[in-house]
C-alpha cells in the first residue's frame, strides 16, 4: 500500500470544492489516513516548492499557496499515487480531460486546485513536511474487503 500527499489548494478551498473533491478519492477506494485544514507557513511552502526555485513562477506559487487555507491529506491505497494523479487530471485545467478533478472544476493554467505527490520518494518527503509524528493514522476499514481482491494474498 502506498501513502500519498494531496493538497487542496487555496482556489479549491475558496470555491467550496473540498467535499466534492474528497468524495472522488473516497469513492475510488482510497483511504484517508491523515487530514488537516491549515494555513501553510511561508517557509514550508518555500521548502515544498524548492525544486522550482529557479523557475519564473516560483515566487507567485509560494504567494498563492500561502494566501489562504488549504486542506492537506494523506491518502493510502494500492497504487495510490498513480490513482490520485489520474483522478486529478492534467496540470492545467484548460487541458485536463472531463471526468478528472481539474477537467471538471478548472479552466485556469495558474490556479489548478490540487497538488499530489508524483512518486513514492516525493510522497515520503512531502508527507514528512506536512504531517508530524502520530498525525498519519494506521486503521482498518471494514469495507476494504469489498475494495481489494485479497485472494492472492495481496491487494489487487
Amino acid at each position: 500500500m502506498e501513502t500519498t500527499l494531496i493538497i487542496f489548494k487555496p482556489d479549491a478551498v475558496q470555491r467550496g470544492l473540498c467535499g466534492r473533491i474528497l468524495a472522488r478519492f473516497e469513492d475510488k477506494g482510497l483511504q484517508v489516513v491523515g487530514m488537516k485544514f491549515m494555513q501553510i507557513p511561508r517557509a514550508t511552502a518555500e521548502t515544498h516548492y524548492a525544486p522550482h526555485k529557479e523557475r519564473p513562477f516560483y515566487a507567485g506559487l509560494v504567494n498563492f499557496m500561502t494566501s489562504s487555507p488549504v486542506v492537506v491529506l494523506a491518502l493510502r491505497g494500492n497504487n495510490a499515487i498513480t490513482i490520485a494523479r489520474n483522478l486529478m487530471g492534467a496540470t492545467f485545467g484548460s487541458k485536463a480531460n472531463p471526468g478528472t478533478i481539474r477537467g471538471d472544476f478548472g479552466v485556469s493554467n495558474s490556479f489548478n486546485l490540487i497538488h499530489g505527490s508524483d512518486s513514492p520518494e516525493a510522497a515520503e518527503k512531502e508527507l514528512g513536511l506536512f504531517f508530524g509524528k502520530g498525525e498519519i493514522v494506521n486503521w482498518s476499514r471494514a469495507g476494504d474487503q469489498w475494495i481489494y481482491d485479497m485472494g492472492s494474498g495481496k491487494p489487487e
